[in-house]
């Protein structure tokens, strides 16, 4: 690679070293004309460009041009600094995206799980602000269903016949329904409920078993425990209610380089689904 395809920028004193072609995205910024020495104001000192701007808001910048998106922290706040910066750089397609703060910041999100023992039968209702949320967790819950001997909850005995999954309830986008147990006996045999809560490769037919791995599942999933309380009537149920911020959809920029075009780096905005 020879030295001009790289380029070392020191910005406050932040070191960065990138490919040419990466701070020419957008042809008309300040940094591809810096690159094509047109902007005299970014100084070359002992072959890195000094620049007397933000060194970590940079670092975002950064990330910008690199993936043409716009991820940013959970805990970021600084959107007009970081807007201001990217306009001093002449990145307006990224400045404009900035000024939307309320599609970039993350969401608090709420979900709650509703759990009611009945003798054999635990029964178990989730609900959630977020419907993307619910299907993931859908898709990692499975309640089988299949005969086998014993005495109850403790004590079951090999199965008699292959289980079978059965789908979830889901009585709207936000929320589904499920639940454990022994359904009936004819004499010793009993039709049983099994759940298995992926990545768990166990099937569990005891409720509070059960009902352990879930609120597990959902702490390892970047949820917290925020209140507990038993609803009283004639079923009595226990509710749990968790919250989590969850990562706004990132944003991307798509450039427009059709042959014959102005030469001006054209941008539209899309969404992005971004992981938990």
């Amino acid at each position: 690679m020879s030295s001009r395809e790289v380029v070392v920028l020191s910005v406050g004193g932040v070191r960065f070293v990138t490919r040419a072609s990466t701070l020419q995205q957008f042809p008309e910024s300040r940094l591809a004309r810096m690159v094509n020495d047109d902007d005299r104001e970014f100084k070359l000192v002992n072959g890195e460009f000094f620049v007397d701007r933000d060194g970590v808001l940079f670092s975002y910048i950064m990330d910008f041009l690199r993936t043409l998106q716009v991820s940013l922290p959970t805990d970021f706040s600084d959107y007009q600094r970081l807007q201001r910066e990217a306009e001093f750089y002449g990145l307006y397609p990224l400045a404009d995206l900035l000024s939307q703060e309320h599609l970039l910041k993350p969401r608090l999100e709420i979900l709650e799980v509703r759990f009611s023992l009945q003798e054999m039968q635990a029964f178990f209702r989730i609900f959630g602000s977020c419907s993307t949320t619910i299907e993931a967790l859908a898709e990692q819950i499975t309640v089988f269903t299949g005969q086998q001997s014993g005495q109850g909850w403790n004590s079951p005995l090999p199965f008699q016949k292959q289980l079978v999954p059965l789908p979830l309830e889901r009585p709207s986008h936000h929320d589904m329904f499920f639940l454990c147990a022994i359904e009936y006996s004819a004499g010793d045999q009993f039709v049983a409920r099994y759940v298995s809560i992926k990545p768990d490769k166990r099937k569990l037919i005891n409720g509070t078993n059960v009902l352990g791995l879930l609120l597990d599942t959902l702490l390892k999933d970047g949820f917290r425990l925020i209140s507990t309380r038993t609803i009283a009537g004639e079923e009595k149920v226990e509710c749990y209610t968790f919250e989590r911020m969850k990562r706004a959809a990132g944003l991307a920029i798509v450039v427009n380089q059709a042959p014959g075009s102005s030469g001006v780096a054209q941008a539209r905005r899309s969404q992005v689904q971004k992981g938990k």
